[in-house]
């Protein structure tokens, strides 16, 4: 069965698109830590970040530095931090997590944001790439 990133991927759910190449995705996390939350996602669907190829792994990495700059340009933070944990979703993704405080890291305080909030806001970091 497809994990919820396929689908996002494939279209066949909507998804808040920031960045998108022939190899990777970037969506907004629609339970966000802080306001840009972002996930950098392979399109090939793989469950463990360490089971992917390290030039699959390179490129993901490369790609997810690239998005992780432009949402500096876009959210006001101190820093990006970046997750790998994959527990909820078996399918590899990367967390950007905009940071002011290391409570921002923790996935315990969300923010919320509205549809065109989030709508908005993937334009904006889009535009800055």
């Amino acid at each position: 069965m497809a994990s919820i990133f396929t689908k996002i991927i494939n279209r066949e759910i909507p998804g808040h698109i920031v960045a998108e190449d022939a190899q990777h995705i970037a969506i907004l996390d629609i339970n966000p830590n802080a306001k840009g939350h972002t996930l950098c996602i392979p399109k090939k669907e793989v469950n463990k970040i360490f089971d992917l190829p390290e030039e699959d792994y390179m490129a993901l990495m490369a790609f997810s530095r690239k998005v992780a700059l432009a949402l500096e340009q876009v959210v006001t933070c101190e820093r990006i931090g970046v997750s790998v944990i994959g527990l909820e979703v078996p399918h590899v993704h990367v967390h950007l997590i905009p940071l002011t405080t290391m409570e921002d890291a923790r996935f315990i305080n969300k923010t919320k944001l509205d549809q065109e909030e989030f709508k908005a806001l993937a334009q904006q970091i889009n535009e800055a790439l």
